[in-house]
């Protein structure tokens, strides 16, 4: 529940600070008025509403923007631990932990890692059939095809 409610702290405040810089460039230039009164429809209020709208967004998002992924690796996966490390490496990822096999990355990117507020975590955990992966969505797909990719042409099916 902490991690769910730090995420969704952490993207409010990306989007608010992200709108909040629109807004100034659009004031500076004097594309939109400087008085909030004018800028918006209902003033003050408008801008509270629109705080509140990304607050709700921010909510949703940790639902909808982290998941679990299954990755298909036949056999067992603590064999498998070099041949991961090497295919998340080309991907951009580097070995946080790896704990009774559960197997930790974070992008070795630091702007990459800015970007993501520091929640660019992939962990993958040993299961039967292959690996559970845990992470950002968009991230996950891309791992998942490195890693398949990775043992497919390696000739591990």
């Amino acid at each position: 529940m902490m991690t769910y409610l730090r995420r969704a702290l952490k993207y409010f405040i990306q989007i608010t600070v992200i709108l909040a810089a629109l807004f100034a460039v659009l004031m500076g230039t004097g594309m939109v008025s400087k008085d909030v009164a004018v800028a918006f429809q209902h003033g003050w209020t408008s801008v509270w509403w629109i705080l509140a709208c990304l607050a709700a967004m921010s909510l949703a998002y940790p639902f909808f923007g982290y998941q679990k992924r299954k990755i298909l690796v036949n056999g067992d996966p603590a064999e498998f631990k070099a041949g991961i490390v090497e295919a998340l490496k080309i991907r951009g990822y580097v070995l946080e932990s790896d704990r009774d096999g559960v197997l930790s990355f974070h992008l070795s990117n630091p702007v990459n890692r800015a970007a993501r507020m520091w929640e660019d975590r992939v962990t993958l955990t040993p299961i039967l059939g292959g690996l559970e992966a845990e992470g950002l969505s968009r991230d996950l797909v891309r791992v998942a095809r490195a890693i398949e990719y990775h043992f497919r042409n390696n000739g591990n099916d």
